[in-house]
């Protein structure tokens, strides 16, 4: 089952966040965001993701 990191916003199957570390993790998000290249995206700037893979727009 796929669960949204609550800091970074990092979409991952494991029990931590393989971006932050963290284990503030939630089953409930919406939206999916993939990012490849967070250099040039305004996207992953606003979001503030500096590694590629795929992000939720919300989570509750």
């Amino acid at each position: 089952m796929a669960r949204a990191c609550k800091l970074c916003k990092n979409i991952t199957e494991e029990n931590v966040c393989p971006v932050c570390k963290s284990t503030e993790l939630s089953d409930d998000f919406s939206g999916l965001l993939v990012i490849l290249d967070p250099k040039n995206s305004l996207l992953a700037e606003k979001l503030e993701a500096n590694e590629p893979g795929n992000y939720a727009l919300k989570i509750r």
